[in-house]
């Protein structure tokens, strides 16, 4: 076999480049904690670098005190990152301490790098060295094929659920040839393994991979050909890696081989915040580090460079409460930070209250000099952003939002608006010809066609052209059968408008018409998020007195968006936030099955509950000084006002860290407050237990001790609720009640949401 390795990416170095210097300039200003890191050149090392303690620089500085000591040149380096904005920082950092022999290193993304040695082997794997990367698009129309070819219902099991598999097993290193036990089950009727099969044929046929193969061969390739793993373990002396603690079972085992020889692999990560298992990390990577490397040394970079003395403390207290970590404290590194505020957790009464109070809030930081890019509002799950979104709307603060679209801009929140709009405005043309077809309908381009000529020619909407044209032979006669079908349910749902709540028509028709079915049916990771924000959109209904009101509203606030200005207050999620750093930090949500989020409970139970915790953690640490977490009293859905229990984040913070504070008469205005935990300290005897020593968690019966009983109550009495407002008691059940409301009905509350009347 010749030589793999063009001398045409080993350019001599420049004179003195490797030459051990004098004067090791590049660690002045390291702590010792990091010096340790970067000196430390032989031998697995694992670098536990917690939030804001400087791993980027410790991980460039090792790289330069690698080449500069002449202990490697560039082409034996292999610095792997997580994204292409990370390989660019530390490739120019590095440029900017070592010249042009920095261009020689191998550093990049698994990908990328697992792109360039793939090249080079391709004919190993039956493909050519000009091989195709298919991006998602041409995946999903690769796998759509496969599925008509072999017979198999694209309705029932859809691609993108099947595709999806086909990633996971890559990201776990699974060739078809290696599914064994880990075949898909009952998917397309057990056939998914060999369908997985077929897939990869097909791509080999093209000469194309998908971006799970750029690992995967080159696994295959390393262990089919060891003469192959040998050149690359010899040349790589050295291996750095960053966010070990994201890495999938395909990338440590790609990591593991190539370390094999020198064993000098240094890995830098934080299983504090391992926080994307729903796309394939495993945090068991980076805790079974010591075992997989023996002799490995852990070093702990516990000084934090970026937030407040009560932010570690609040942070490190509630990580503390995980028991699958290996252990770190986090403290101040900055001289003359000091304690700072603490961080603040406040009870509304609801979602619109939170967000009325978290932009008050907001708008003091500014007029107090903050600017609004240094301010970010932190949520759980993306519908949480709309109540946000329209309250900085009203008040004139510009935002954007990051890592998403604004919620009115999705695509799922504008085909919902179709449909309402459509149902109130039958003219409006533009939203039949977004939804005619969506979902599926077999109404395509020739019917669409044959719709634009009409409507031209008669000078008429869409949909009254729509009608005229099934009462023709213009159509085939399914397409025009479905267009019937379709013209009767416009009818029908325009005929409800006002005869029922504008909200529960809208729900109808996303229901009626498939489009809640479709998403249900999607098994893309972001189908379950898009549901979510229908619901939310149908929730943004009931605040409105009519459909058009509601449609007005949404149009100004789509003009609004489209002024956002640059120096606006940042809104994203919690996953997207992670690397990012905000002078102050907002944290809303804070409640029981939403943060904890009750779907990770119920899929993962105790593993799920820690990577929520985690993610707690990774919210907290993004904050320099100021932090603000909040929790709503009741959460209203489907018109209905449901309790809400804090979260039990919130009893694990520590105590001397946070300071507490309710709106009033929220669990009985302070005085409730005190009895609720809040307050000075949370002291009471129930959250101070919960405090010290959590609940085993199971994933659907975790209960908080209710802070006040529902005793003081009986039954018959009369009471005063702030949402449903007065009622007479049926029931006492411990801490709840069952209270006939005058006019909202019978339902089930907190006994420390009602007063006495």
């Amino acid at each position: 076999m010749s030589d793999p390795f063009a001398l045409d990416d080993e350019p001599p170095p420049p004179v003195g480049a490797n030459a051990p210097l004098a004067s090791a300039s590049w660690l002045d200003g390291l702590n010792p904690e990091q010096r340790l890191a970067v000196e430390s050149t032989e031998g697995p090392l694992l670098v536990l670098s917690g939030a804001g303690t400087g791993k980027t620089r410790v991980l460039t500085t090792r790289l330069a005190h690698l080449l500069a000591s002449g202990l490697a040149r560039p082409w034996q380096c292999l610095v792997v990152t997580f994204t292409n904005r990370a390989a660019r920082e530390m490739r120019e950092r590095i440029a900017s301490m070592m010249g042009p022999s920095a261009e020689a290193l191998w550093l990049g993304t698994f990908h990328a790098l697992g792109v360039r040695i793939l090249r080079r082997h391709a004919p190993l794997v039956g493909l050519e060295s000009n091989f195709t990367i298919l991006d998602t698009d041409d995946q999903l129309r690769l796998v759509k094929q496969l599925l008509d070819a072999e017979g198999v219902d694209g309705k029932k099991w859809p691609a993108q659920g099947l595709l999806a598999m086909f990633q996971r097993w890559k990201d776990r290193g699974l060739a078809p040839q290696r599914l064994g036990e880990e075949g898909g089950g009952e998917f397309a009727e057990g056939r998914s393994g060999a369908l997985y099969a077929a897939y990869q044929e097909r791509l080999r046929v093209l000469n194309a991979a998908d971006f799970g193969d750029l690992l995967l061969h080159t696994l295959e390739i390393f262990t089919a050909h060891p003469d192959v793993l040998e050149q690359y373990q010899e040349r790589f002396k050295y291996i750095l890696v960053d966010e070990y603690q994201d890495t999938n079972v395909a990338q440590y085992l790609w990591l593991r081989l190539l370390a094999r020889r020198h064993k000098n692999i240094c890995c830098v990560g934080d299983d504090d915040q391992s926080i994307y298992s729903w796309r394939g990390a495993e945090v068991g990577n980076i805790l079974r580090f010591e075992r997989d490397f023996p002799g490995a040394r852990v070093i702990r970079l516990e000084s934090n460079y970026r937030s407040t003395a009560h932010i570690l403390g609040a942070a490190s207290g509630l990580i503390a409460c995980n028991l699958q970590r290996l252990g770190k404290t986090l403290r101040a590194g900055l001289t003359g930070v000091g304690g700072g505020d603490k961080v603040s957790v406040r009870g509304v009464w609801d979602g619109a209250d939170e967000a009325r109070v978290a932009v008050e809030e907001i708008e003091q930081l500014h007029r107090d000099g903050l600017r609004l890019s240094q301010i970010a509002i932190l949520v759980r799950t993306g519908a949480q952003t709309r109540e946000f979104e329209e309250r900085l709307i009203v008040t004139g603060t510009p935002y954007r939002v990051l890592g998403g679209l604004r919620f009115y801009e999705r695509q799922e929140i504008r085909d919902a608006l179709a449909y309402a709009r459509v149902v109130a405005q039958p003219a409006d043309s533009l939203a039949f010809e977004r939804i005619v077809n969506t979902p599926k309908r077999g109404l395509g381009d020739a019917t669409m066609q044959a719709l634009h000529a009409l409507s031209r020619a008669e000078r008429v909407p869409l949909l009254e052209a729509a009608r005229r044209i099934v009462a023709s032979e213009e159509l085939k006669p399914k397409a025009r059968q479905t267009l019937t079908a379709l013209i009767g349910d416009f009818d029908r749902w325009g005929a409800m408008l006002g005869g029922m709540p504008h909200s529960e028509l809208i729900q109808t028709v996303l229901d009626e018409s498939g489009y809640t079915a479709m998403w249900q049916a999607e098994k893309t990771p972001d189908a379950r998020g898009r549901l979510d924000n229908l619901k939310e959109f149908v929730r943004a209904l009931e605040e409105y007195d009519s459909l058009q009101s509601f449609l007005e509203h949404v149009a100004l606030v789509m003009e609004n968006d489209g002024k956002a200005q640059s120096d606006g207050v940042t809104i994203m999620t919690l996953h997207g936030a992670k690397g990012l750093e905000f002078d102050a930090v907002f944290l809303p949500g804070w409640e029981e099955g939403l943060f904890p989020h009750q779907r990770a409970l119920d899929e993962s139970g105790a593993a799920g509950l820690e990577e929520e915790r985690r993610l707690a953690y990774v919210g907290i640490t993004r904050a320099r000084r100021r932090v603000f977490i909040s929790h709503a009293g009741s959460r209203r859905i489907y018109n209905q006002w449901q309790d809400a229990l804090p979260s039990r984040f919130l009893a694990e913070l520590p105590a001397e860290h946070v300071e507490r504070q309710a709106n009033p008469g929220l669990w009985g205005g302070q005085a409730g407050l005190a009895e609720a935990g809040g307050g000075e300290g949370w002291q009471t005897p129930g959250w101070e237990r919960m405090r010290r020593a959590p609940p085993v968690v199971e994933a659907t019966s975790w209960k908080v001790e209710t802070p006040r009983k529902a005793g003081a109550f009986q039954v018959g009495g009369r009471v005063f609720h702030q949402k449903f407002g007065y009622g007479r008691i049926e029931d006492v059940q411990d801490d709840k009640l069952v209270v006939a409301f005058d006019k909202a009905g019978t339902k089930k509350v907190m006994g420390s949401f009602v007063t006495s009347a």
